[in-house]
């Protein structure tokens, strides 16, 4: 899975979690500049700051290099994570699911973030059944265990952005927007069903999940963003092939190519969708887990 919106502020703001959040001695408009003293031009004050950054998305801030600069920039406390979170994405970009009297507070933000980062991640239970190869594409048979599931389906937008949208829900969902109010921590992976056309292509259609961790099983707390719906799931079989990097849909549909052509036609599997897998955070810019999965009929 590739950043999610508002990754450029969301990286920068979990790198100083380290640091005192109650630090404002000075804040920087923007990490680009390696210099505490430097300022755009078009900043006229340090006032006028969070309005111009909020108009202002750095230029490239999916790279690796620049989530880890703006990491350094934290560490170094040239940048602040209050200034970042009023200069968050757009009430478009963090989904229809937003209050229209503003978006989050940064509480449930930094919330979010802490949950994410600071928890251990818990890796869906499964049994390794057998594996394979065949052209140089490794892969695996796992018997997936079942339970509580929290999914979100979107339609009508292309599948990065629908999958990057129900992913940023999920997230605040187990890091504190639910009745309890609790930080759930994390599992992995970042689920998304994905439904290809005829041709290949992805439907604009696409329904994202994260197993619910062990100590909520029970009793989910329930989502405050109604979209957000608790399934129970049965368990399943699968078929997977693992690749790095900051997976897109050209990234999972070439993958569930190569992993169709190494079953060969004795595998017997769903065709009418797969499961696009992510289980990094996206400030980890190296060394990324992706996966594409095909559910054994």
């Amino acid at each position: 899975m590739g950043l999610i919106p508002g990754d450029w502020y969301l990286i920068s703001a979990s790198a100083n979690l380290l640091k005192d959040p109650g630090d404002e001695s000075h804040l920087l408009p923007h990490f680009t500049t390696p210099h505490t003293s430097r300022r755009p031009p078009h900043f006229s004050s340090g006032a006028a700051a969070p309005a111009a950054l909020a108009q202002r998305r750095p230029r490239g801030a999916g790279g690796p290099r620049r989530a880890l600069r703006a990491m350094a920039a934290l560490r170094a406390g040239r940048l602040r994570p209050s200034h970042l979170l009023r200069a968050g994405p757009s009430r478009a970009e963090r989904g229809r699911a937003e209050p229209s009297r503003g978006g989050p507070s940064s509480g449930i933000m930094l919330g979010m973030v802490k949950n994410s980062l600071l928890s251990t991640v818990e890796a869906w239970p499964y049994r390794l059944l057998s594996k394979g190869e065949k052209d140089q594409v490794s892969y695996e048979e796992r018997a997936c265990e079942g339970g509580r599931f929290a999914a979100v389906e979107l339609v009508g937008k292309a599948f990065d952005e629908a999958s990057k949208e129900g992913a940023v829900k999920l997230l605040k969902y187990v890091g504190g927007s639910n009745d309890k109010g609790v930080g759930m921590g994390m599992t992995a992976p970042v689920s998304i069903t994905a439904f290809p056309a005829e041709d290949g292509s992805f439907q604009q259609k696409v329904k994202v999940s994260l197993r619910i961790p062990s100590q909520f099983q029970d009793n989910p707390p329930c989502p405050t963003d109604e979209s957000i719906k608790i399934e129970e799931r049965q368990g399943m079989t699968i078929y997977s092939t693992q690749f790095g990097g900051y997976a897109k849909e050209a990234d999972y549909i070439s993958y569930a190519a190569k992993l169709q052509a190494a079953l060969g036609s004795d595998a017997t599997y769903r065709k009418d969708f797969y499961l696009c897998n992510g289980y990094d955070p996206p400030m980890k810019p190296y060394g990324r887990r992706n996966e594409v999965w095909f559910v054994k009929e």
